[in-house]
């Protein structure tokens, strides 16, 4: 899935506080592919997601 892979994400990695970085922060909370990339992860993995990105 792009998500994995995605240059904004990894911008977000290296500086969230980045404009771009703050971008895609706002842009997951409603993004359909966001939501359906991490219903395709295992629940380990998305347990390591939401912990990472500080998602509810």
């Amino acid at each position: 899935m792009a998500c994995a892979d995605c240059k904004i994400r990894a911008q977000y990695d290296k500086n969230p506080k980045s404009l771009i970085g703050r971008f895609w922060r706002f842009h997951i909370n409603f993004c359909p592919g966001w939501k359906s990339y991490l219903k395709g992860l295992s629940e380990e993995e998305r347990i390591a997601i939401k912990e990472k990105y500080d998602l509810k």
